[in-house]
């Protein structure tokens, strides 16, 4: 296993501020699948949905993910909400590294996620049940493939990281010497 730390959960449940917060108090390097994918595409996310449709867009995460594979350790990946669904992403994911679920419950993301209009797949209305039905599906997956589960509610980005951190040092350090 690689010496990263990747993070994976629903869309607002906070990967980007975690991820880039970890990132710095290690001295990692921070990269975000969906960033990548825009840079690669030229397209952002949004557009990629609706162009392409949804399984060109889990095509390029699959794509993103493997060459990160070859890539350099010490780095703090944040992936797309959907990209653990994909049973070969959650291994090729377990290979990257170590892998860590952020939590969140329904009514956090839907307040986290208030007004933001760049989800495509929340797009058309009914957001509540739209996260309810997605949250559901995709969460047994995401406990499946994660090495750890980080509850985020009601919590701070300190204790979120200080948990993750002290986890990432018991698991991953003593395979690394």
């Amino acid at each position: 296993m690689n010496s990263n730390i990747i993070l994976i959960g629903f869309m607002g449940c906070g990967k980007t501020s975690v991820g880039e917060r970890i990132a710095k108090h290690m001295g990692y390097t921070f990269a975000d699948t969906d960033q990548m994918i825009e840079q690669d595409t030229g397209m952002e996310i949004s557009t990629i949905f609706s162009e392409k449709g949804e399984e060109y867009f889990r095509d390029l995460e699959t794509e993103t993910i493997r060459k990160l594979v070859d890539k350099e350790d010490k780095m703090v990946i944040s992936t797309g909400g959907g990209l653990p669904v994909r049973e070969c992403n959650a291994r090729i994911l377990n290979k990257l590294g170590f892998v860590v679920y952020l939590k969140a419950a329904k009514d956090t993301v839907l307040a986290r996620l208030a007004g933001d209009t760049s989800r495509p797949l929340l797009a058309g209305g009914n957001a509540e049940e739209k996260v309810g039905r997605l949250l559901d599906y995709r969460e047994p997956m995401y406990e499946a493939a994660a090495h750890l589960i980080a509850e985020t509610d009601g919590r701070t980005f300190e204790e979120i990281i200080g948990e993750i951190v002290r986890n990432y040092e018991i698991i991953i350090k003593p395979q690394a010497e």
